[in-house]
């Protein structure tokens, strides 16, 4: 049985659940899930779970995110990037310092109306779905934070990259379209590739094709707690262990906060909160 956590570098064209499929396949595991989709253009960190370590996916996807983005101004598009039909063209007359103003104002907690072309449902229908009918609906705005957003440099004639840090739901595609319309020229999102995601980065992902093409795949696998690496590891033993195996709060005089939680023999139990003196479990990684 596979069990652990694979990072991989997604490579263009694929979805997000594509490569858990093909995935699926090479290791012979029903139970497995990504930290987060990638739209098929994109390219970079897509953390994969498999075995028991999918218990572990709804935390992750919680996590901070890190782009590195293409913004093309002077073209809008219906699905505000490169890959959709062109809804409008403008001249581009901004400069690269017209640009670098403009980003503080989407810094911080910021707002955005979801696309039409995405997977938020709608009565049971996936935005996408009506999009492609023709019909659009209202949004409401979300909340989203965009902890750090920094130009890198020129791509070209009005084509720049920007680099961007942001909370759980950010749409990429979507920062760049309304940073275009602030500009007053329009623009879209014309390439993205994920540099970070659940403490990942790309220094830790693998190519697809090299976990695909090994003979021994379940050597490339991380420990299913290496999601979890930058809390304090706390080891029990005794009655706690006892208590934390069967899902019950155990004493724990540690100072409050997230842990990695351990048996005596160093089997990785669970993740768990602590406060005053009891230790709660958050996720339980524990089988017999």
């Amino acid at each position: 049985m596979a069990n652990g956590i694979l990072i991989i570098d997604k490579p263009s064209g694929w979805t997000s659940m594509d490569v858990c499929a093909k995935l699926r396949g090479k290791f012979r595991e029903k139970r497995i899930g990504h930290g987060g989709t990638l739209d098929p253009m994109a390219t970079g960190v897509l953390p994969i779970f498999l075995g028991r370590a999918t218990r572990g996916v709804e935390y992750i996807a919680e996590g901070d995110k890190e782009y590195v983005a293409g913004l093309k101004l002077g073209r809008v598009t219906n699905t505000q990037d490169i890959t959709g039909q062109v809804v409008e063209e403008r001249p581009v007359t901004v400069s690269p310092e017209a640009v670098q103003a403009l980003l503080p104002q989407f810094t911080g907690p910021i707002r955005q109306i979801p696309p039409m072309y995405s997977a938020i449902k709608r009565e049971g229908k996936k935005l996408y779905e009506l999009a492609r009918k023709g019909v659009e609906v209202e949004r409401s705005p979300r909340p989203v934070t965009i902890y750090a957003l920094t130009l890198e440099g020129e791509r070209g004639p009005g084509e720049y990259t920007l680099r961007v840090k942001c909370s759980k739901g950010t749409y990429i595609r979507t920062l760049c379209h309304d940073i275009g319309q602030a500009l007053g020229c329009g623009g879209c999102m014309s390439a993205l590739r994920r540099t970070e995601a659940a403490g990942f980065t790309l220094e830790d992902s693998l190519p697809l094709d090299r976990v695909l093409d090994s003979e021994e795949p379940e050597d490339l696998l991380r420990p299913v707690d290496s999601c979890f690496s930058r809390h304090p590891a706390l080891v029990i033993q005794g009655r706690e262990a006892f208590r934390a195996k069967n899902g019950n709060p155990f004493r724990a005089e540690v100072p409050d906060g997230l842990y990695r939680v351990y048996g005596e023999e160093g089997e990785f139990l669970l993740l768990g909160s602590a406060k005053g003196g009891t230790m709660t479990t958050i996720k339980s990684f524990f089988e017999v």
